[in-house]
């Protein structure tokens, strides 16, 4: 792992206390499921140099065309958030536009099996987590936030919690873009494969389960209808949520003011956590 620290110092007394700050590592994870490398980054939070607990971790996917320096690099105080509210926070490599999903139609695109059989292991492994779902959490951006979803329904065995910012819950009405065709063959040929694979059909798989869930999306957004539509299949289904809709559009100023209430969720969720276990 490479590893990047940050020291800040404090005067006590006039004497300078050093105060280690959040830093980010580099891990990188070999997928035998699609035979190469992965790099994902790591952000620790300061704490953990002086502390032998065990940590919640929250994995925040990126959206589409995007990478795992995408987080740290548009929103740098995410690092501050992790420091704030003591938790790692994993930012996974998740494809150009793979949509985080094991792909039909391309075999060398087997996200989800990636994430859930080889990162996550990998995480636990080389930091000092806490290794269940009430100690994880997922959520991302525009195709991270449907992937967030699509990982946490699918896997509650891994992820307690899950969030989206911007999510296209509904892939279907947007199948001419982001390589779609490519992932799932054509919908006309297809439509099964299409079905199978976005949110809004996954969400009566949450009935009976405790799943914490946190869905935000602007007004300005093209995903929003989408988002309204996942709200009301929720709200039709009883199932306790926080739907959040505000003004603003799909970009990096909505997801780096979103980002901030999304971690207070899951650092609520964590904390909850504790007592219930």
């Amino acid at each position: 792992m490479n590893r990047r620290r940050l020291c800040l110092f404090l005067l006590v007394a006039g004497m300078p206390v050093m105060l280690l700050a959040a830093w980010t590592d580099t891990l990188k994870v070999y997928s035998q499921t699609m035979q190469r490398e992965l790099v994902h980054t790591v952000i620790v939070p300061g704490s953990y140099a002086t502390s032998a607990r065990q940590y919640p971790v929250l994995y925040l996917l990126h959206g589409a065309g995007g990478d795992h320096r995408n987080w740290i690099e548009n929103v740098p105080h995410v690092l501050d958030l992790a420091d704030r509210h003591d938790m790692i926070i994993v930012c996974p490599d998740g494809g150009t536009v793979s949509w985080y999903f094991d792909s039909p139609g391309d075999p060398a695109s087997r996200y989800e099996t990636h994430f859930t059989a080889e990162l996550v292991p990998a995480v636990d492994h080389s930091y000092r987590t806490l290794p269940s779902p009430a100690g994880r959490a997922i959520t991302g951006l525009s195709m991270g936030g449907h992937g967030a979803l699509f990982l946490a329904i699918r896997h509650p065995d891994i992820w307690g919690a899950a969030g989206s910012m911007s999510g296209g819950l509904d892939i279907r009405p947007f199948h001419p873009y982001w390589n779609l065709d490519r992932h799932l063959g054509p919908i006309a040929q297809f439509p099964e494969r299409w079905d199978a694979h976005t949110v809004i059909n996954l969400l009566p798989q949450l009935k009976g389960r405790n799943t914490a869930l946190m869905i935000d999306c602007g007004y300005g957004d093209f995903f929003f209808e989408v988002n309204l539509a996942a709200h009301q299949v929720l709200k039709e289904m009883a199932f306790p949520h926080t739907f959040v809709q505000r003004p603003g559009g799909h970009d990096w100023a909505y997801w780096s003011n979103a980002i901030k209430y999304q971690v207070l969720f899951f650092a609520e969720y964590f904390e909850g956590a504790k007592t219930r276990h």
